[in-house]
């Protein structure tokens, strides 16, 4: 399917007003509704080697894996969607070719990536994450954080140490508990969610949250949402203005209209017996 017309996208990346270099990484093909983030660490430029990585591993079988046959099939063990497998599996190899790079390459020992990507098809979307990047969804007047943290300060929040509202406001927010490449496997959160037109997707790095309050992030999205591009670079520049202590980067999608596949009569009927 080819999602051309039917979700406008914008992408853009900073390097703040600290560091003297850009460790993130974006990457998307809006054809296929493919949007990959990336956020290095470790070493001198490693963590930019590392979401380099990320991003074009991700991105190259993800578009691979689009190009295939039989796009509603349903994973029976796990029960996602194909494109969610796609997705997934994309994360796992990254991890091991950055795990390989770190332990072989002197220059790139430590280092690492948070990710977080999205795919868009038949009027869903699949979001896969690791780390502390992160999406939100603006669906009418209800801003929504997608994902959870892989963070310490998360777990802490989920213990109960922390409310919300005080981990937004914590010092102590970037320690995260899973990275690509810091260890042979990692655990990839997957989920799936129903689009509907007028919804606004975001993916960030942490140096947007970091600056800047969800309800900041909320209110530029409403409003200057009839730009996506305009959106991107008031979230960069909340983020400067805020500080700038990090890179900064922001991916942004806006469904315009809907986008079911066609399905074939065999996947039909198999989707009545699923019923």
């Amino acid at each position: 399917m080819n999602l051309h017309g039917k979700i406008d996208f914008t992408e853009i990346t900073d390097v703040g007003r600290v560091r003297e270099h850009n460790e993130d990484a974006i990457g998307s093909d809006p054809d296929i509704g493919l949007m990959v983030l990336a956020d290095g660490m470790g070493g001198y430029n490693a963590g930019e080697v590392a979401s380099g990585i990320a991003v074009r591993i991700v991105s190259e079988l993800a578009t691979e894996g689009a190009d295939r046959e039989n796009r509603d099939d349903i994973d029976p063990h796990s029960g996602l969607m194909r494109q969610s497998i796609v997705l997934r599996d994309a994360v796992y190899r990254a991890n091991k070719i950055i795990f390989q790079a770190a332990q072989s390459q002197n220059d790139c020992e430590g280092m690492g990536t948070t990710i977080v990507a999205c795919m868009f098809y038949d009027n869903k979307v699949s979001i896969a994450h690791v780390g502390d990047s992160r999406a939100y969804r603006l669906r009418g007047g209800e801003f929504e954080q997608m994902t959870l943290d892989h963070s310490l300060l998360q777990e802490l929040v989920d213990r109960g140490f922390y409310s919300p509202e005080e981990a937004q406001r914590s010092t102590n927010r970037n320690y995260v508990t899973r990275a690509l490449g810091v260890e042979s496997s990692v655990e990839v959160e997957v989920h799936e969610y129903a689009v509907l037109p007028d919804d606004v997707y975001l993916l960030c790095s942490d140096g947007l949250p970091d600056m800047v309050e969800d309800e900041d992030i909320h209110l530029t999205i409403s409003t200057f949402n009839a730009s996506l591009d305009v959106v991107g670079k008031q979230l960069i520049e909340l983020a400067n203005d805020h500080g700038g202590r990090d890179n900064v980067s922001v991916m942004l999608a806006q469904v315009i209209e809907p986008f079911a596949a066609k399905k074939g009569l065999l996947v039909r009927l198999a989707n009545l017996f699923r019923s």
